[in-house]
């Protein structure tokens, strides 16, 4: 079977973010592409849908948040973005507090009401448990930067829910920039640009793909004719998982993976907020989305909510987390120097990286690849 019908320049394997920018860039430099995607949709894991009028995230709550302007302005040529702030809630056992950790969150659990308060007691239950010298994993970083109690109530049980193993066996660097405010600001991020889409993150994609120098084929799997693809594109843009790419030779990456179910209620308002966290280790759910929270649209009477399930990964679910511990990387190193003796293929985004991105990161990583790309022709 042919696969390069229409002279393409390249072949781009995933509709995600990646893929897509790229896409949208070759296509304005006069560039042909063939994008194949396993799924039913583009997008990725951005993927939205509406439901009675309110936009629903397909695979967990996605909010753009970056503060690199030229980023910022390059997604908003695609939709108009509404200026959600996330605000989490937290869920410990029936007590609620507020996310990240600030003097909110501080006054709940200790009734601090100054900074210096707070960090007075941060420091009393650090030295309680004494100090080890640097942090040997998640747990001990944890405590050097918040303390006992938060840590117990806030951390331990969600963290462990999300990786699927304890807490003192998890490196460090996971925690190591979890945000800390000694201010009453329930600000999730501390990025200059936040929002949503008003319309979903699909209708950039429809935006994005939407030229004729770009043909789309879903419901296709690269796998089920590798070796016929690579031979007949001269040029190809993979974003999945490294190791599938080369059937796993090396051995099986690890991953986390996502369970979501959702719900429709005939009420207008469930649970008060866009993010509620349960932090507790009995729960088996991290958390529920309410999305009518995220930017007020849809049906009154009408709400939809996802509740999302951590779960292990196998090779019938989505990968979604990277497990970056050293006995991985140093597998997805050896991968990395397979793949940089593949002269035609490039390999991106997250799955292709085994890194975990944010979603301007990866448009980032793309634009930068454009511009390694079409160097030579003025960018």
């Amino acid at each position: 079977m042919k696969y390069n019908t229409r002279n393409y320049d390249y072949l781009i394997v995933g509709a995600g973010p990646f893929g897509s920018v790229f896409a949208h860039e070759a296509a304005k430099r006069g560039k042909r592409i063939l994008i194949l995607e396993k799924r039913a949709h583009i997008g990725g894991n951005m993927h939205t849908h509406k439901e009675h009028g309110i936009n629903v995230h397909d695979y967990g709550a996605h909010i753009f948040h970056t503060n690199n302007q030229e980023i910022w302005n390059y997604i908003n040529q695609f939709s108009e973005f509404n200026g959600y702030i996330n605000q989490v809630v937290a869920n410990y056992q029936g007590e609620l507090y507020n996310l990240p950790f600030n003097m909110n969150t501080f006054y709940q659990i200790w009734g601090v009401k100054t900074p210096t308060e707070a960090a007075q007691k941060i420091e009393e239950q650090k030295k309680q448990v004494g100090s080890k010298g640097a942090p040997q994993n998640l747990e001990e970083q944890a405590i050097h930067l918040i303390g006992t109690d938060i840590y117990q109530k806030l951390i331990k049980g969600y963290t462990e829910k999300q990786w699927g193993r304890a807490a003192t066996e998890l490196p460090p660097f996971i925690i190591r920039r979890l945000p800390v405010r000694f201010t009453y600001d329930n600000n999730y991020f501390n990025h200059r640009y936040q929002g949503i889409p008003v319309d979903g993150y699909t209708k950039i994609f429809e935006k994005m793909l939407a030229s004729e120098k770009i043909d789309i084929q879903l419901d296709t799997d690269f796998f089920a004719d590798q070796t016929g693809y690579l031979t007949e594109f001269p040029r190809i843009i993979y974003t999945g998982m490294i190791d599938r790419f080369f059937d796993y030779k090396y051995g099986e990456l690890e991953y986390r993976s996502l369970r979501f179910e959702t719900q429709i209620v005939d009420v207008d308002n469930v649970q008060g907020n866009a993010v509620i966290n349960y932090t507790d280790s009995e729960t088996p759910y991290t958390r529920i989305m309410e999305w009518k929270h995220f930017d007020q649209q849809g049906e009154s009477g009408k709400s939809v909510l996802t509740t999302e399930y951590p779960q292990a990964w196998d090779r019938k679910k989505e990968a979604y987390y990277p497990v970056n511990d050293a006995r991985n990387m140093t597998l997805f190193k050896r991968y990395r120097k397979a793949a940089n003796q593949l002269e035609k293929v490039i390999f991106g985004g997250r799955l292709g990286n085994y890194q975990y991105y944010d979603m301007d990161q990866v448009i980032h990583a793309a634009l930068q690849l454009v511009k390694k790309e079409f160097a030579c022709e003025g960018y």
